[in-house]
């Protein structure tokens, strides 16, 4: 006999970039649609999903009704509006789990009923292709079967981590802003491939196919970072000469001071 999967009923607050990516992962997960409830306040990103999926939009006062799961994807600016609009609908027992950058638990929960169980969490845009990094942190009080419900939606879209609240600023600093830092790095080898002559096509494909599978090697084998490296090292030779000026451009500090800045930025942004 089959066995029969349940859904939780989620309540989508936000279908932007970020929320599209949950609900795309969801769905492509098996999640049963019909368990799902969205609501957009932006009209044309609402008519463009809606040509997507045949899921039900409502406004997010009414989306939350009878919602196990409500995820909050609308820009940090608006939360507080949309956790003060849904409060008095949301059931007993129901999970909230904030994808805002920079809002603490403790600004997220007053303005939500007392005891709501209560999930932030640092995601990032590799969760648009399925491969993103999802940090969560549970609020004081949180049950672990809502910490578990929060992590089976953002499983979705890539892996998930659990940290604790105070961490969540280096976590910005780390995987956060990182998908950024490491396209700056493609940038800089796609432009260096075309000074040195190549066409920037070839260019772009060799730094991309280099990116990726340099990123399958440590996923796949485990291996740590510098064992690799030191793998495509030779002594004197080609990498060990690039790698030398590298090192005295000073490369891994300019990495350090640029990541102390945005965990920095990320606490100063939670204290506003």
């Amino acid at each position: 006999m089959t066995a029969v999967t349940t859904y939780p009923r989620v309540a989508l607050l936000g279908v932007g970039r970020m929320g599209q990516a949950v609900l795309t992962g969801m769905l492509d997960s098996g999640w049963d649609p019909a368990r799902v409830v969205a609501a957009e306040a932006h009209e044309p990103t609402a008519l463009a999903v809606r040509e997507r999926v045949r899921i039900e939009f409502r406004p997010s006062a009414q989306a939350v009704v009878g919602a196990d799961v409500v995820v909050v994807a609308v820009k940090p600016h608006d939360v507080t509006a949309v956790l003060d609009d849904i409060s008095p609908n949301l059931q007993p027992g129901a999970t909230v789990v904030s994808l805002a950058a920079g809002l603490s638990t403790t600004s997220l929960a007053a303005h939500l009923p007392e005891g709501t169980a209560l999930v932030r969490v640092m995601p990032n845009t590799p969760a648009l292709v399925g491969r993103g990094m999802s940090v969560m942190s549970p609020a004081p009080g949180c049950p672990p079967e809502s910490l578990a419900l929060a992590e089976r939606v953002l499983g979705s879209v890539g892996q998930v981590r659990t940290v604790p609240e105070a961490q969540q600023d280096a976590v910005t600093a780390v995987s956060g802003s990182g998908p950024a830092y490491v396209f700056y790095v493609a940038e800089a080898m796609i432009d260096a491939g075309v000074m040195l002559g190549l066409s920037r096509p070839l260019a772009h494909d060799l730094t991309v196919q280099t990116l990726l599978g340099a990123a399958t090697m440590m996923s796949d084998t485990g291996e740590h970072p510098t064992v690799l490296r030191e793998n495509v090292t030779s002594p004197g030779g080609t990498t060990a000469a690039a790698l030398h000026e590298l090192d005295d451009a000073a490369v891994k500090a300019a990495f350090a001071n640029a990541m102390r800045a945005c965990r920095d930025r990320s606490a100063e942004l939670g204290r506003t």
